[in-house]
């Protein structure tokens, strides 16, 4: 799993030019990597950096170069002058050796084209090199850094950033990964803190699920599938069907698959908000559909205006797009907005007007600060009261997912979708597509059990339930109205009020000299400014560009996850720092 070349001849290689190599060697602490964009460390861990040490020098020999497995365009600053090995941290290598490679089967040339040109920024460049920094801190080797902390607020993922796992979770998900605890029930309450019902709804969720080690149904537990179905009746005061509800690994995959049955062709259109959670456009890029982009409007905190998503919709049918779906998320990604019932409404009616499934990604439901959050289900279905016969051929797709709120539970792979109006053909192949994929994670499945069954008054874990639970919600919006209140006092930046969600969208003015020194790298002035405030305070946020944003603006996305608000401080310091050097 070898790439060797000199970097004159990596670079010939790049631009298509075939040049032998000659032998060369290789110091342990210059692997890198020419990424496309980047010379980029490959060690990303210590351990890796330690195996990497033992390597004195390489040497390697090749007569074909042949391009690494490499999917960026490349930059077109000069790399430096140094040779490049493509190592990966789990080789391990003898201090020197001699080989003939041969030639690989598999280029960047002739792999699948569609994940070559796929992008998802919110784990691209920057998130790349806040890892590089986070090894470097870890290992003890960051005197050269002006930080002593990577912060990842490039992503919502809650618990890497020291939001506490609920205990109730985290104690019934023990005792399934472990049934051999409930053999000492006595000691798990008298010593361990467990309470009574933790342990029943542990009995409980076993005697459905088996074993948590065994696969499932496809479309999920039967009797989760049925509590998913009492949650959302509470939520929106209307029936919902089992069979009707399949588990997901996150709301993720339940987007992959819906996507994957709507794009039947290269001509599939699909509505999406600009600006979007690339996962949207990164699947559409996969499966060779087209993305159909609507602004939001900014100067409405970032709510939906029905004439753009027209004005969208025209264009592309005029175009010969064949437009099948609107995507709505709600509350949003990367905004934060949380749409008004009328938003919805009229969103509705024009799917049903125009024909379009509604898939609407609400993983951050429980994510509202201002005002309710109101579900496409509750208003579709009061729609269809409201006028009969007239909405019940609107096809609607709901998410949720155990990653957001104050559930935070990413790494355990937990989510829903839930069909409404979908003819039972078309479900009987989405069924047949999740079980091409067997099931998802019986561990989350669980969890998204709890999540929506969580304790109940009166019951013995309620009172810490709620205590956690409403701490967690009350530190994210106390730090986000820090964060906004940071970004509405700093010069050139302009941030809608945080209304729910994880994360700020602020539109960042830059000088001009910015912008310049920004083209000169060959990067966009929102991606400078990015990597520029990663290097100078280990804080690790999204260019605008990444999610889509209106022509002539600039952006960044940042959560407010992070603990404290001493790190608000660091992003004020820089950017004043950052005007003050470009004006």
């Amino acid at each position: 799993m070898l790439a060797r070349r000199t970097s004159a001849s990596l670079g010939q290689a790049v631009r298509g030019q075939q040049q032998p190599l000659r032998s060369l060697k290789i110091s342990s602490n210059d692997m890198s990597v020419y990424n496309g964009q980047r010379w980029m460390s490959h060690w990303r861990n210590p351990a890796a950096s330690a195996r990497a040490s033992s390597c004195s020098s390489v040497t390697t020999t090749s007569t074909t170069p042949r391009r690494p497995l490499l999917a960026s365009t490349p930059h077109k600053s000069t790399p430096p002058k140094t040779s490049a090995l493509i190592l990966y941290p789990h080789h391990q290598f003898s201090s020197s050796f001699s080989t003939t490679t041969a030639k690989m089967r598999l280029t960047v040339d002739n792999i699948n084209q569609h994940i070559v040109a796929a992008k998802y920024a919110v784990r691209g460049e920057l998130a790349v090199k806040s890892e590089e920094y986070r090894a470097k801190i870890a290992s003890g080797d960051a005197a050269d850094l002006p930080f002593e902390h990577v912060i990842s607020a490039n992503i919502g993922n809650p618990q890497q950033l020291d939001q506490k796992p609920l205990t109730y979770f985290r104690q019934v998900a023990s005792l399934l990964e472990n049934p051999q605890l409930l053999k000492s029930e006595e000691a798990l309450v008298e010593h361990l803190g467990y309470k009574t019902d933790v342990i029943e709804r542990a009995k409980w969720l076993l005697s459905k699920v088996g074993s948590v080690g065994a696969y499932s149904a496809s479309t999920g537990v039967p009797a989760i599938r049925e509590s998913v179905a009492k949650f959302i009746e509470r939520r929106d005061g209307f029936p919902a069907d089992p069979s009707k509800i399949y588990l997901s690994a996150g709301a993720s995959s339940g987007v992959n698959t819906l996507l994957h049955t709507i794009c039947a062709n290269p001509n599939t259109g699909i509505l999406i908000p600009i600006p979007q959670y690339p996962l949207y456009t990164a699947t559409l890029t996969l499966l060779n559909a087209k993305a159909v982009p609507y602004l939001l409007d900014e100067s409405k905190n970032w709510g939906t205006d029905l004439e753009t998503i027209r004005a969208s919709y025209d264009k592309a049918v005029e175009e010969g797009t064949d437009v099948r779906c609107i995507v709505i998320i709600n509350p949003g990604n990367p905004t934060g907005a949380s749409l008004p019932e009328e938003d919805i409404r009229a969103v509705l009616e024009f799917a049903n007007e125009k024909n379009l499934v509604v898939m609407a990604d609400e993983v951050y439901q429980t994510n509202v600060f201002v005002g309710k959050f109101h579900s496409f289900k509750a208003v579709l279905r009061r729609l269809q009261e409201e006028n009969p016969g007239k909405f019940d051929g609107l096809e609607l797709a709901s998410l949720h997912s155990i990653s957001k709120g104050m559930v935070g539970e990413c790494g355990h792979r937990g989510g829903y979708f839930e069909l409404v109006n979908f003819d039972p053909e078309v479900e009987a192949n989405i069924y047949k597509f999740v079980s091409i994929m067997l099931c998802s994670p019986v561990i989350g499945q669980c969890i998204v059990e709890l999540m929506v069954n969580p304790p109940k008054e009166g019951e013995p874990s309620y009172e810490l339930y709620q205590k956690e639970y409403n701490g967690i919600f009350e530190g994210l919006r106390e730090r986000a109205n820090a964060l906004h209140k940071a970004f509405d006092e700093m010069e050139g930046v302009e941030c809608a009020a945080p209304q729910g969600s994880m994360y700020l969208f602020p539109t960042i003015t830059l000088p001009e000299k910015a912008a310049e020194a920004a083209a000169a790298e060959g990067r966009k002035p929102d991606e400078f400014y990015c990597m520029r405030l990663l290097e100078a305070t280990g804080i690790c946020v999204v260019p605008g560009a990444g999610f889509g944003q209106k022509e002539g603006t600039l952006h960044f996305r940042t959560t407010f996850l992070a603990p404290g608000t001493e790190w608000v401080g660091s992003i004020v310091k820089f950017h004043q720092e950052f005007l003050d050097k470009y004006r």
